[in-house]
């Protein structure tokens, strides 16, 4: 008995020093593992790059911790400086792409297909609000929350508001929407001036991919008032004007801007007289000379979003007249728009350099460097000591392989690999 008492103890011994054994090799592996996956250096070789501002030959983009360590010509690095090395050829080597309007959550677009197309940052403008995120791999994405209207008014009467819009009746009522989605977290406020009808616009009913209940809304003209009137069809309701000055007081309060859907003039006359900081599109409908003067000497910001309204009857218009006034005007492609790729809209592009006379190193800088720093991100759009390690490289050059940014060859979030279509990394 004694025996078998004796032999039962050392097997249990054996078997807690190999549990021991086991937990020590799990552990250790564990944190050899965490070493391998964690952050790590990156040295990209690029034959053009351009850092949201300029194009430039030959320059080696050095990454650490998810941020751009070092820029420089290649022969400045040695062997040793990265522990991986891409050597991108003959390839265009930019910042991830900032997409100023989109509507992601509320039209359940997949997040990771946005980032592989070649967008890394999104401002989500309509839906629901949530704090900021991403940027470590993933789409960094930011939000205004719902968009503050009048009761019935648009995007109420053509989409509802759950989930989509917070209607307000007073000052008062629209101070405490402004200070509750601050406090979910947005990083803008938008709002809806917008009485319906213009001709050409997405959320008309005689646009070809509107999905709008026509019995509240009205037959569609550019110049809606006269018509409206002549026909005894009323305009949808707006927010007044001393609404939207407090809730551009209260917004400013807080430090945010305040976006405004304005489509014609009545509604862009309001936001200009309560000091509306962007225009959330190009307007519709044509706009009077004197309101875009006022609009540029209020510093107002105007977000594209061309392509989705290229069917419009001002837009050529405004846009054209906008660039001489020397106005600012930033990307913004609608993605979740039916007709706007779930990325990067190449078309958007050509819509800033057709209509809006740029050249392609301004449209770039619209979706890049200007972006990032409207946002007040420091130094998000750029390649330069300190930024985001948000990058996108496509084959060849870019000024003759433009289509190709919808689908990158390369793209990197935070420093982290999400794309490479180069071959294997060194």
């Amino acid at each position: 008995m004694q025996n078998f008492t004796d032999v039962f103890s050392n097997c249990m011994q054996h078997v807690r020093c190999f549990q021991v054994a086991v937990t020590m090799a799990i552990f250790f592996s564990v944190q050899v593992y965490a070493q391998e996956t964690g952050p790590s250096s990156l040295l990209l070789y690029a034959a053009r790059v351009f850092d949201g501002n300029e194009m430039h030959s030959g320059l080696s983009v050095l990454v650490k911790d998810g941020r751009i360590a070092r820029i420089g010509p290649r022969h400045s690095f040695k062997a040793g400086d990265a522990s991986t090395e891409i050597d991108l050829g003959d390839a265009t080597l930019l910042p991830g792409f900032i997409e100023l309007h989109a509507h992601l959550t509320f039209q359940k677009v997949p997040v990771d297909i946005v980032l592989r197309h070649g967008v890394t940052t999104v401002r989500d403008v309509g839906g629901p609000v949530h704090q900021p995120y991403g940027g470590d791999g993933s789409l960094r994405v930011l939000t205004s929350g719902q968009i503050i209207t009048a009761p019935h008014g648009y995007p109420i009467i053509t989409m509802g508001a759950r989930g989509l819009a917070i209607p307000v009746t007073s000052e008062a009522e629209a101070r405490e929407a402004v200070r509750h989605l601050i406090g979910e977290g947005a990083v803008v406020i938008k709002i809806a001036l917008e009485p319906g009808g213009e001709a050409g616009a997405p959320w008309s009913p005689h646009h070809g991919h509107a999905h709008h209940d026509t019995a509240h809304t009205v037959q569609a003209d550019s110049h809606h008032h006269a018509y409206a009137a002549s026909h005894g069809q009323s305009a949808w309701p707006m927010l007044s004007e001393p609404v939207v000055r407090a809730i551009v007081d209260e917004a400013h309060r807080h430090q945010r801007k305040v976006s405004a859907h304005v489509a014609e003039s009545s509604g862009v006359q309001v936001a200009l007289n309560a000091g509306v900081d962007e225009w959330a599109h190009m307007p519709c409908d044509l706009i009077p000379e004197p309101l875009l003067k006022q609009a540029r000497a209020q510093n107002v910001t105007i977000i594209g979003t061309l392509d989705t309204l290229s069917k419009c009857d001002g837009i050529a218009h405004n846009a054209a007249i906008w660039a001489e006034l020397g106005g600012e005007l930033l990307y913004g492609a609608e993605i979740a728009h039916p007709d706007i790729p779930w990325g990067i809209d190449v078309q958007e592009l050509m819509y800033l350099m057709h209509l809006a006379k740029m050249k392609l190193p301004d449209a770039l800088r619209a979706a890049t460097a200007k972006a990032g720093q409207y946002l007040g991100i420091p130094l998000l759009g750029t390649i330069q000591p300190g930024a985001p390690a948000d990058l996108i490289a496509i084959r060849g050059n870019l000024e003759q392989q433009l289509k190709r940014l919808e689908y990158p060859d390369l793209v990197i979030s935070g420093g982290q690999v999400i794309v490479n279509h180069f071959g294997p990394q060194q």
